[in-house]
């Protein structure tokens, strides 16, 4: 009885609250909106005489009056009708109640300034509702605004001078620190570096498109034998960046100066008997949330399209070390979401009338096209997966931790991380080891001890396949001697993709506060994407983001009790698995795995494809083990070897113009 009575109570407050809370707010803007609508009218219609104007502005005033009153009366009658209905004794509504309890001893000198609170607390009510909090009662109501404005408000604005004045989250980094660290002992000693197969006995190709289509291992030994210098190497993918760009949309800057100074200091070190490695002379593309000094960092979006960072990126400088070129900055689409940024949108080099999805959009496709041997790309949630499946590379996202992002753009703290594209699981590996290690200004990176993926005998290994698996790849690594069963990764946690939508948006939010205040957001290349997303994040409470932070350690949990294998395959591109491996931090590796038809070919048919992939899951920690599953199928395929038809659509293929292939938009998944 108690709790049916506490129940109607719950009904009669949701319901009178509803429509007082849809009259006062009309009330308490009356005034605000039929002015506003007055402007309007005036800026609408210049050509209208005043008198006119003054009387339609007028009506409006009318029509909003009415609809206010109207709102006000059909709560009484609505309150009433429930009580007749249920037999029930009345119950102040909340706007009696909170005028009852705001103003105990009201008179006609004070009736206004009363009327004026209680328009104000039931819209405090009003917002309440939006952070799923109306259950509060009339008293504490107003100590919540009080608290605010007096407490909560100049500290906000304290904060936000501190911190938030500059975007992109590339100082002052949070000192909460996600570690997706399994196992509780700590690794003890420094980290060494792998074995790469060396002395393949390579010769140089007679032409330059083979030449580009190298691995890096085999372009590694071209140099160091010197069949070929680095400053030559630089001129072949260079003139290649510029041949298929206008096509592709994939580079935002040619760092063609700095390219040869690089290239030619490469080849003054080995003509002086100093080789740094596989990656001496090596060319290749940084995407462009990655700061070099001197050159444009625009973050691919319209509002920093001319920024110039004069910071070095930590990933740069361990490239630059090894001895690699920068030869370009390339497309990351605006602010590091999907494949649209101020230039345009970066296509697929597989089947260019589509496009090729993820911000990581530059990388994925000028590997794909044979313009860079490798490129550094991001993923926060699937710009690393997504673009290397759709344009059929190999790509490694690593362990969260594993790279440190100093000078790179933040998106979010806890799920941002640093990875190759390639076209060879060994390029992976090899690209992998250079670039990680400990960055001492990026708190969350870590000196990860990485066993040898050159000398993992896979034969002891025991591997899961999920229903979504590649089949090819599964009999493939079976036919290499590796264990492999049928596998399922449960757990419980139901709001994974909310979890990561919370956590992305939140963070991304905190990095770019002035961009949003200041109205910059109205220029960004696609309103349904991060305007909407960060408008949305904007009312998630600091108390649900920790509860989501919360059920993300359960869900942690919750997938290392169910990973009782030593590595899976699976779809790369499921999005509840790009949310669930970002929130853990587990790596992933690409793998192309075929090719199929495209939808609606032409009818004389064409060139183009679709390109087929998996993934291979490991625990955090360790990728060495999905890198020599890559490289152990990939030793006897040759999918990722294949070369899209940039230059050769087919005898009678043309592109429509514009593409008749709609790539939807990423979807808000709860």
């Amino acid at each position: 009885m108690i709790e049916a009575e506490k129940s109607r109570d719950r009904q009669r407050t949701s319901m009178s609250f509803g429509w007082n809370c849809m009259a006062v707010v009309m009330e308490g803007t009356i005034a605000t909106v039929s002015g506003n609508m007055a402007n309007g009218f005036f800026d609408m219609c210049p050509n209208m005489s005043s008198s006119l104007t003054r009387l339609v502005s007028s009506l409006v005033l009318l029509l909003f009056s009415s609809m206010a009153v109207c709102s006000a009366f059909l709560s009484e009658i609505q309150t009433q009708q429930y009580f007749t209905a249920n037999n029930d004794s009345p119950v102040l509504p909340d706007s009696h109640r909170l005028l009852a309890t705001t103003c105990p001893e009201m008179d006609s000198k004070n009736g206004s300034e009363c009327s004026k609170k209680v328009a104000e607390a039931l819209q405090i009510r009003c917002a309440l509702t939006l952070f799923d909090a109306n259950f509060f009662n009339d008293t504490k109501v107003p100590e919540i605004e009080k608290g605010a404005k007096e407490f909560n408000i100049p500290i906000l604005r304290a904060n936000r001078k501190l911190v938030a004045s500059v975007n992109g989250g590339l100082d002052n980094p949070s000192p909460l620190i996600f570690n997706p660290e399994w196992s509780k002992e700590q690794s003890q000693g420094k980290a060494s570096r792998f074995n790469y197969p060396s002395n393949l006995g390579i010769r140089r190709p007679k032409n330059e498109e083979d030449i580009a289509f190298m691995s890096v291992l085999e372009l590694a030994e071209l140099i160091k034998t010197k069949q070929i210098t680095s400053q030559e190497l630089t001129g072949i993918f260079l003139k290649r960046l510029k041949r298929y760009n206008p096509v592709l949309e994939a580079v935002v800057t040619y760092t063609e100066d700095l390219a040869y100074k690089q290239a030619k200091q490469a080849d003054k070190l080995l003509s002086e008997g100093v080789y740094l490695g596989p990656l001496h002379g090596i060319p290749y593309g940084l995407k462009d949330i990655i700061s070099v000094p001197h050159y444009k960092t625009t973050w691919g979006s319209t509002s920093f399209k001319n920024q110039v960072l004069n910071i070095e990126a930590w990933v740069y400088k361990r490239l630059k070390s090894a001895g690699a070129v920068l030869v370009a900055k390339l497309v990351s689409g605006s602010l590091a979401y999907d494949d649209i940024w101020f230039g345009g949108r970066t296509r697929n080099p597989w089947n260019i009338e589509e496009f090729s999805t993820g911000s990581s959009a530059g990388p994925a496709a000028c590997t794909s096209a044979g313009m860079v041997p490798f490129a550094i790309g991001s993923e926060t949630a699937g710009s690393i997966t997504y673009p290397a499946a759709r344009c059929g590379v190999t790509a490694l996202r690593p362990t969260f931790g594993t790279v440190g992002r100093t000078g790179v753009m933040s998106i979010s703290e806890s799920l941002d991380k640093l990875g190759p594209f390639c076209r060879y699981a060994m390029d992976c590996a090899v690209i992998l080891d250079a670039i990680r290690g400990k960055d001492p200004d990026d708190y969350s990176s870590r000196d990860i001890f990485f066993d040898d993926p050159f000398s993992v005998d896979i034969t002891k290994l025991t591997v899961g396949y999920l229903e979504d698996a590649d089949k090819e790849v599964v009999h493939v690594l079976e036919s290499r001697g590796v264990k492999v069963v049928s596998f399922k990764l449960n757990y419980t946690v139901n709001s994974v993709q909310g979890i990561l939508n919370f956590t992305m948006d939140v963070d991304m939010l905190a990095h770019f506060d002035e961009w949003q205040r200041s109205g910059k957001g109205d220029d960004y290349e696609a309103q349904d994407q991060w305007p909407l997303e960060l408008r949305r994040a904007r009312i998630v409470s600091a108390v649900d983001y920790v509860q989501a932070q919360r059920a993300r350690g359960r869900l942690i949990r919750e997938v290392k009790g169910s990973f009782t294998v030593d590595a899976f395959i699976g779809n790369a591109t499921d999005w509840e698995r790009v949310c669930m491996g970002n929130l853990v931090g587990m790596p992933v590796i690409v793998v192309p795995t075929g090719f199929k038809n495209i939808s609606n070919p032409p009818p004389d048919g064409t060139h183009r494809r679709t390109t087929l992939n998996t993934g291979i899951y490991a625990p955090p920690n360790h990728d060495h083990i999905a890198l020599a599953l890559a490289m152990a199928y990939q030793s006897v395929t040759d999918h990722h070897k294949q070369r899209p038809p940039v230059d050769d659509l087919g005898p009678n293929d043309t592109i429509p113009n514009p593409p008749t292939v709609a790539i939807p938009p990423r979807l808000l998944h709860i």
